[in-house]
């Protein structure tokens, strides 16, 4: 059933499925359940190259793009959607900004370290009243002289309890709204006036902490201005497409999982005096949930390939994140359903897949925004323009 990829990305798979098998799957229920973030296995998926799969050689990276984050963020979600999640902000958002906008010096001061996983990133864009609506934050940057000083909080940040490298979002001038008024800033975590808040007791990802941040005075020099003062927004809506992209393969990644756990528990499991997957009924399940594996999995690989390719994938990524995060919530629902009381067990991951499946709804954009996103380049196509900003 899996997409055909090139031949080395295929070696990237195999690579990392023997990572996860010998360093992720045995200890996934245990950080969970502690609340634990797995540094030891961060520290070596760095030594391995795995936090700079995306990105140029010439960085510290593998160079395998946007297909290969897919790739790795679909085999590390199959055993620990905490992982992934770690991951994800660390190199798609925090590192990916700083690729995209970043230069050529902050790429080697930041980005490098970043690939090389010397130093763990977090990006910091959404607030408390500025979640959906992001253009509309409410912390603030001032030039004064060398240095721009920001004022506010944050609140959600995936790894901002230990980031050391953060790309923050701040308005530089409310008058000029999200295009032209907002700006993104690379804080290191021992800049002066940067504190951090507390960590989120959460429903799932658990041993993925989230973190509210402080800014007070918080002192960040002029060069630490990532791309150009006001087009700070652009900079997060790019970075939002490609991460996107990467979510839905997480997605493919807990749905393939239910789905063979599913099949493999149909056969074994006895019921009237013969298998249940002799029954229609999860017969029917089963197919349901191949035909979800089916379409995501096509859908992920043609949007990164159309991202590596340079291409414009604002409508497609926003498909990709909508449809891939929907199906896989169904995917382990029904998964649980075949399982019966033991899909309700916390003796099996389908309990920990259930409850880390639900945020992808709501990161990343809700979606109830991507269905926005896709109506607004529909209806653009079709002469009108939807006025949100």
């Amino acid at each position: 059933m899996e997409y055909e990829l090139p031949e080395d990305i295929q070696m990237l798979r195999q690579a990392v499925r023997e990572f996860v098998s010998k360093e992720v799957a045995p200890i996934a229920r245990e950080i969970d359940e502690e609340e634990r973030v797995p540094f030891d296995v961060l520290r070596k998926a760095g030594d391995l190259g795995l936090l700079g799969v995306p990105f140029p050689e010439e960085f510290g990276g593998a160079d395998a793009g946007v297909v290969g984050y897919c790739v790795l963020m679909e085999e590390i979600q199959r055993k620990c959607a905490s992982t992934a999640t770690i991951i994800g902000a660390h190199a798609q958002l925090c590192a990916m900004s700083i690729y995209l906008s970043g230069t050529d010096a902050q790429k080697e001061r930041y980005l490098r370290p970043l690939c090389e996983g010397k130093k763990l990133g977090a990006w910091a864009l959404t607030e408390p009243n500025a979640g959906s609506d992001a253009a509309h934050i409410s912390t603030v940057a001032r030039r004064d002289g060398d240095e721009w000083v920001l004022n506010g909080s944050k609140m959600w940040i995936t790894n901002g309890s230990f980031a050391d490298v953060l790309v923050v979002f701040a308005a530089n001038d409310r008058s000029l709204g999200a295009r032209g008024g907002v700006t993104a800033f690379i804080v290191e975590k021992d800049f002066p006036g940067f504190k951090v808040g507390k960590v989120e007791p959460k429903m799932g990802l658990r041993a993925s902490h989230t973190a509210s941040l402080f800014f007070e005075d918080c002192r960040v020099p002029a060069e630490n201005v990532l791309g150009q003062v006001g087009a700070g927004f652009a900079t997060a809506m790019q970075t939002l497409d490609i991460g996107r992209c990467g979510l839905g393969a997480s997605s493919l990644g807990s749905a393939k999982e239910a789905y063979e756990l599913s099949v493999k528990y149909a056969i074994e499991r006895q019921q009237f005096g013969r298998p249940i997957a002799d029954f229609q009924a999860i017969q029917f399940k089963l197919a349901d949930m191949a035909v979800k594996i089916y379409a995501m999995e096509r859908m992920v690989y043609d949007c990164a390939k159309q991202v590596d390719r340079g291409e414009n994938a604002t409508f497609e990524s926003s498909i990709v994140k909508l449809f891939c995060t929907e199906s896989a919530s169904q995917v382990i629902d029904e998964a649980i359903q075949i399982h019966g009381g033991m899909g309700f067990s916390r003796e099996l991951p389908l309990e920990r897949m259930y409850r880390d499946a639900r945020v992808t709804r709501i990161f990343e954009g809700t979606n109830e925004i991507q269905r926005h996103v896709i109506a607004s380049e529909l209806l653009k196509r079709a002469g009108h323009k939807i006025k949100l900003y």
